[in-house]
Protein backbone atom coordinates (compact mmCIF):
# COMPACT_ATOMS: atom_id res chain seq x y z
CA UNK A 1 0.00 0.00 0.00
CA UNK A 2 2.92 2.33 0.68
CA UNK A 3 4.25 1.76 -2.83
CA UNK A 4 0.79 2.20 -4.37
CA UNK A 5 0.43 5.48 -2.52
CA UNK A 6 3.91 6.66 -3.52
CA UNK A 7 3.13 5.91 -7.17
CA UNK A 8 -0.19 7.74 -7.10
CA UNK A 9 -2.30 4.62 -7.61
CA UNK A 10 -3.74 5.27 -4.17
CA UNK A 11 -4.06 8.74 -2.62
CA UNK A 12 -0.97 10.05 -0.88
CA UNK A 13 -0.89 8.84 2.70
CA UNK A 14 -0.11 11.32 5.46
CA UNK A 15 1.88 8.77 7.44
CA UNK A 16 2.88 5.12 7.47
CA UNK A 17 3.26 3.54 10.92
CA UNK A 18 5.41 0.51 11.72
CA UNK A 19 4.75 -1.14 15.10
CA UNK A 20 8.06 -2.65 16.19
CA UNK A 21 7.90 -5.52 18.69
CA UNK A 22 11.67 -5.28 19.04
CA UNK A 23 12.17 -8.86 17.85
CA UNK A 24 11.64 -8.87 14.10
CA UNK A 25 14.05 -10.73 11.81
CA UNK A 26 16.98 -8.64 10.58
CA UNK A 27 15.62 -9.02 7.05
CA UNK A 28 12.44 -7.15 8.04
CA UNK A 29 14.36 -4.20 9.50
CA UNK A 30 16.59 -4.06 6.41
CA UNK A 31 13.53 -4.13 4.16
CA UNK A 32 11.86 -1.35 6.14
CA UNK A 33 14.97 0.80 5.81
CA UNK A 34 14.90 0.23 2.06
CA UNK A 35 11.22 1.19 1.83
CA UNK A 36 11.92 4.41 3.69
CA UNK A 37 14.93 5.22 1.55
CA UNK A 38 13.63 4.26 -1.89
CA UNK A 39 9.85 4.70 -1.70
CA UNK A 40 8.53 6.67 1.26
CA UNK A 41 11.07 9.51 1.47
CA UNK A 42 11.04 10.36 -2.27
CA UNK A 43 7.23 10.46 -2.14
CA UNK A 44 7.21 12.64 0.98
CA UNK A 45 5.47 10.05 3.18
CA UNK A 46 6.87 9.95 6.74
CA UNK A 47 7.33 6.45 8.18
CA UNK A 48 6.87 6.47 11.95
CA UNK A 49 8.24 3.66 14.11
CA UNK A 50 6.39 3.03 17.36
CA UNK A 51 7.01 0.47 20.09
CA UNK A 52 5.88 -0.75 23.49
CA UNK A 53 9.25 -2.36 24.16
CA UNK A 54 11.12 -5.52 23.24
CA UNK A 55 8.83 -8.54 23.52
CA UNK A 56 11.74 -10.97 23.95
CA UNK A 57 13.41 -9.02 26.73
CA UNK A 58 10.10 -8.37 28.47
CA UNK A 59 9.23 -12.08 28.56
CA UNK A 60 12.48 -12.86 30.34
CA UNK A 61 12.40 -9.90 32.76
CA UNK A 62 10.88 -10.88 36.14
CA UNK A 63 10.20 -7.23 36.93
CA UNK A 64 8.33 -6.40 33.74
CA UNK A 65 4.62 -6.72 33.02
CA UNK A 66 4.35 -9.12 30.08
CA UNK A 67 1.55 -9.61 27.58
CA UNK A 68 1.74 -13.30 26.76
CA UNK A 69 2.61 -14.91 23.47
CA UNK A 70 0.49 -17.88 22.28
CA UNK A 71 2.88 -20.58 23.45
CA UNK A 72 2.18 -24.29 23.11
CA UNK A 73 1.81 -25.95 26.50
CA UNK A 74 2.14 -29.53 27.68
CA UNK A 75 0.50 -29.87 31.10
CA UNK A 76 1.71 -32.24 33.80
CA UNK A 77 -1.26 -34.53 33.14
CA UNK A 78 -0.34 -34.82 29.46
CA UNK A 79 -3.05 -32.48 28.19
CA UNK A 80 -2.12 -29.94 25.56
CA UNK A 81 -3.11 -26.30 25.47
CA UNK A 82 -1.97 -22.80 24.56
CA UNK A 83 -1.40 -19.65 26.54
CA UNK A 84 -3.48 -16.63 25.69
CA UNK A 85 -2.40 -14.32 22.88
CA UNK A 86 -2.04 -10.77 24.20
CA UNK A 87 1.09 -9.73 22.32
CA UNK A 88 -0.64 -8.18 19.30
CA UNK A 89 -2.71 -5.84 21.43
CA UNK A 90 0.21 -4.79 23.63
CA UNK A 91 3.04 -4.53 21.12
CA UNK A 92 1.21 -3.49 17.94
CA UNK A 93 -2.26 -2.05 18.47
CA UNK A 94 -1.50 -0.11 21.66
CA UNK A 95 1.50 1.87 20.34
CA UNK A 96 -0.24 2.58 17.03
CA UNK A 97 -3.31 3.98 18.80
CA UNK A 98 -1.06 6.06 21.03
CA UNK A 99 0.69 7.58 18.01
CA UNK A 100 -2.59 8.23 16.20
CA UNK A 101 -3.89 10.12 19.23
CA UNK A 102 -0.72 12.23 19.25
CA UNK A 103 -1.08 12.99 15.54
CA UNK A 104 -4.68 14.08 16.08
CA UNK A 105 -3.61 16.30 18.96
CA UNK A 106 -5.51 14.39 21.63
CA UNK A 107 -3.06 12.24 23.62
CA UNK A 108 -4.54 9.91 26.22
CA UNK A 109 -6.59 10.51 28.34
CA UNK A 110 -8.03 13.45 26.42
CA UNK A 111 -11.43 12.84 24.86
CA UNK A 112 -11.45 12.97 21.06
CA UNK A 113 -14.48 14.76 19.55
CA UNK A 114 -16.73 12.62 17.37
CA UNK A 115 -15.89 14.70 14.31
CA UNK A 116 -12.14 14.00 14.61
CA UNK A 117 -10.81 10.76 13.15
CA UNK A 118 -8.20 9.20 10.86
CA UNK A 119 -8.72 6.92 7.89
CA UNK A 120 -6.54 3.89 8.50
CA UNK A 121 -5.56 1.57 5.67
CA UNK A 122 -5.33 -2.14 6.47
CA UNK A 123 -3.53 -4.38 3.96
CA UNK A 124 -5.99 -7.24 3.62
CA UNK A 125 -6.42 -8.74 0.14
CA UNK A 126 -9.47 -10.42 -1.38
CA UNK A 127 -8.21 -13.85 -0.27
CA UNK A 128 -8.74 -12.74 3.31
CA UNK A 129 -11.80 -10.51 3.03
CA UNK A 130 -13.30 -12.24 6.07
CA UNK A 131 -10.63 -10.54 8.18
CA UNK A 132 -11.69 -7.03 7.15
CA UNK A 133 -13.22 -5.40 10.22
CA UNK A 134 -14.14 -1.96 11.49
CA UNK A 135 -11.91 -0.29 14.05
CA UNK A 136 -12.92 -0.59 17.68
CA UNK A 137 -12.56 3.13 18.39
CA UNK A 138 -14.39 6.07 16.81
CA UNK A 139 -11.27 8.08 16.06
CA UNK A 140 -10.00 5.41 13.62
CA UNK A 141 -11.95 4.33 10.55
CA UNK A 142 -10.60 1.32 8.71
CA UNK A 143 -10.37 1.13 4.95
CA UNK A 144 -9.13 -1.83 2.94
CA UNK A 145 -7.62 -0.49 -0.32
CA UNK A 146 -6.49 -3.88 -1.65
CA UNK A 147 -10.05 -5.19 -1.46
CA UNK A 148 -11.27 -1.97 -3.11
CA UNK A 149 -8.82 -2.68 -5.95
CA UNK A 150 -10.00 -6.31 -6.08
CA UNK A 151 -6.43 -7.46 -5.55
CA UNK A 152 -5.61 -10.96 -4.37
CA UNK A 153 -2.37 -12.03 -2.74
CA UNK A 154 -1.12 -13.09 -6.19
CA UNK A 155 -1.85 -9.60 -7.55
CA UNK A 156 0.16 -8.09 -4.69
CA UNK A 157 3.11 -10.39 -5.37
CA UNK A 158 3.05 -9.56 -9.09
CA UNK A 159 3.00 -5.85 -8.32
CA UNK A 160 5.85 -6.08 -5.81
CA UNK A 161 7.86 -8.10 -8.30
CA UNK A 162 7.29 -5.47 -10.99
CA UNK A 163 8.82 -2.75 -8.81
CA UNK A 164 11.76 -4.81 -7.59
CA UNK A 165 10.35 -5.89 -4.23
CA UNK A 166 9.85 -9.59 -4.92
CA UNK A 167 11.97 -10.44 -1.88
CA UNK A 168 9.64 -8.72 0.60
CA UNK A 169 9.95 -10.67 3.87
CA UNK A 170 7.07 -11.55 6.16
CA UNK A 171 6.81 -9.32 9.20
CA UNK A 172 6.42 -11.30 12.43
CA UNK A 173 8.34 -11.83 15.63
CA UNK A 174 11.45 -13.92 15.15
CA UNK A 175 10.17 -16.43 17.69
CA UNK A 176 6.48 -16.37 16.81
CA UNK A 177 4.81 -19.68 17.79
CA UNK A 178 2.62 -19.43 14.67
CA UNK A 179 5.61 -20.05 12.38
CA UNK A 180 5.34 -23.10 10.14
CA UNK A 181 8.19 -25.53 9.67
CA UNK A 182 9.26 -23.73 6.49
CA UNK A 183 9.80 -20.52 8.43
CA UNK A 184 11.71 -22.29 11.20
CA UNK A 185 13.95 -23.96 8.60
CA UNK A 186 14.62 -20.64 6.90
CA UNK A 187 15.84 -19.13 10.16
CA UNK A 188 17.96 -22.20 10.96
CA UNK A 189 19.48 -22.54 7.50
CA UNK A 190 20.04 -18.88 6.57
CA UNK A 191 20.66 -17.07 9.85
CA UNK A 192 22.56 -19.18 12.43
CA UNK A 193 22.76 -16.31 14.92
CA UNK A 194 19.01 -15.74 14.88
CA UNK A 195 18.44 -19.49 15.14
CA UNK A 196 20.58 -19.62 18.26
CA UNK A 197 18.54 -16.70 19.61
CA UNK A 198 15.15 -18.43 19.18
CA UNK A 199 16.47 -21.76 20.48
CA UNK A 200 17.77 -20.00 23.60
CA UNK A 201 14.46 -18.18 24.08
CA UNK A 202 12.51 -21.41 23.65
CA UNK A 203 14.57 -22.99 26.44
CA UNK A 204 14.25 -19.92 28.66
CA UNK A 205 10.43 -19.90 28.60
CA UNK A 206 10.03 -23.62 29.30
CA UNK A 207 8.61 -22.95 32.79
CA UNK A 208 6.64 -19.87 31.80
CA UNK A 209 7.41 -16.17 31.78
CA UNK A 210 9.76 -14.72 34.36
CA UNK A 211 7.20 -12.37 35.92
CA UNK A 212 4.78 -15.20 36.73
CA UNK A 213 7.50 -17.37 38.19
CA UNK A 214 8.87 -14.53 40.31
CA UNK A 215 5.41 -13.82 41.72
CA UNK A 216 4.91 -17.44 42.77
CA UNK A 217 2.47 -18.31 39.98
CA UNK A 218 4.47 -20.81 37.90
CA UNK A 219 3.29 -22.67 34.83
CA UNK A 220 1.74 -26.05 35.62
CA UNK A 221 3.49 -27.78 32.77
CA UNK A 222 5.98 -26.75 30.10
CA UNK A 223 5.81 -24.12 27.34
CA UNK A 224 7.27 -24.40 23.83
CA UNK A 225 7.58 -22.33 20.65
CA UNK A 226 6.96 -25.30 18.35
CA UNK A 227 3.59 -27.02 18.17
CA UNK A 228 5.20 -30.45 18.58
CA UNK A 229 5.86 -29.40 22.19
CA UNK A 230 9.48 -30.46 22.16
CA UNK A 231 12.54 -28.17 22.37
CA UNK A 232 12.91 -26.16 19.18
CA UNK A 233 16.33 -27.54 18.29
CA UNK A 234 14.83 -31.04 18.49
CA UNK A 235 11.50 -30.26 16.80
CA UNK A 236 10.60 -32.08 13.54
CA UNK A 237 10.94 -29.10 11.20
CA UNK A 238 12.67 -30.73 8.21
CA UNK A 239 10.48 -31.11 5.13
CA UNK A 240 9.55 -34.40 3.51
CA UNK A 241 10.16 -35.31 -0.12
CA UNK A 242 7.53 -34.62 -2.78
CA UNK A 243 6.65 -38.33 -2.98
CA UNK A 244 6.33 -38.59 0.81
CA UNK A 245 4.18 -35.47 0.89
CA UNK A 246 1.83 -36.76 -1.82
CA UNK A 247 1.48 -40.10 -0.03
CA UNK A 248 0.82 -38.37 3.28
CA UNK A 249 -1.86 -36.11 1.75
CA UNK A 250 -3.61 -39.11 0.17
CA UNK A 251 -3.48 -41.01 3.44
CA UNK A 252 -4.79 -38.14 5.54
CA UNK A 253 -7.60 -37.06 3.23
CA UNK A 254 -9.62 -34.31 4.97
CA UNK A 255 -6.86 -33.80 7.53
CA UNK A 256 -4.31 -32.80 4.87
CA UNK A 257 -4.93 -29.03 5.27
CA UNK A 258 -3.96 -29.27 8.94
CA UNK A 259 -0.72 -30.96 7.95
CA UNK A 260 -0.13 -28.23 5.34
CA UNK A 261 -0.43 -25.71 8.17
CA UNK A 262 2.47 -27.42 9.93
CA UNK A 263 4.62 -26.55 6.93
CA UNK A 264 3.37 -23.07 6.08
CA UNK A 265 2.18 -21.82 9.46
CA UNK A 266 -1.26 -20.51 10.31
CA UNK A 267 -2.79 -19.23 7.07
CA UNK A 268 -3.83 -15.75 8.21
CA UNK A 269 -1.22 -13.05 8.58
CA UNK A 270 -0.13 -11.18 11.68
CA UNK A 271 -0.96 -7.55 11.03
CA UNK A 272 -2.16 -5.44 13.98
CA UNK A 273 -5.85 -5.47 13.08
CA UNK A 274 -5.97 -8.91 11.53
CA UNK A 275 -3.62 -11.08 13.55
CA UNK A 276 -3.96 -14.80 13.09
CA UNK A 277 -5.61 -16.48 16.03
CA UNK A 278 -5.58 -19.88 17.64
CA UNK A 279 -8.03 -21.51 19.99
CA UNK A 280 -6.72 -23.55 22.93
CA UNK A 281 -6.54 -27.22 22.01
CA UNK A 282 -7.65 -28.40 25.43
CA UNK A 283 -8.57 -26.96 28.80
CA UNK A 284 -7.10 -23.53 29.62
CA UNK A 285 -3.70 -23.65 31.24
CA UNK A 286 -4.21 -23.43 34.99
CA UNK A 287 -1.61 -20.86 35.87
CA UNK A 288 -0.86 -17.19 35.67
CA UNK A 289 1.29 -17.37 32.56
CA UNK A 290 -1.17 -15.62 30.27
CA UNK A 291 -2.44 -13.09 32.80
CA UNK A 292 -1.40 -9.47 32.52
CA UNK A 293 -1.02 -7.70 35.82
Amino acid sequence: MLALSAQGILPKADYAIFADTGWEPRAVYSHLDRLVREIATPAGIPVLRVTSGNIRDDALDPGHRFASMPLYVLNEDGKQGMTRRQCTGEYKIKPIKKKVRELLGYPYPQRIPKSIFVEQWVGISTDEFHRAKDADVRYMRNRHPLIDLDWSRSDCIRYLTSIGLADTPKSSCLGCPFHGNAQWRTIRDTSPQEWQDVVAFDAAIRQGNARANASGNPLLGQAFLHRSRVPLDQAPIDHVTAAEWAARQQELGDQAPAIQELEDGVVDGCSPWACRGAQPEAEPVRDGFGLAS
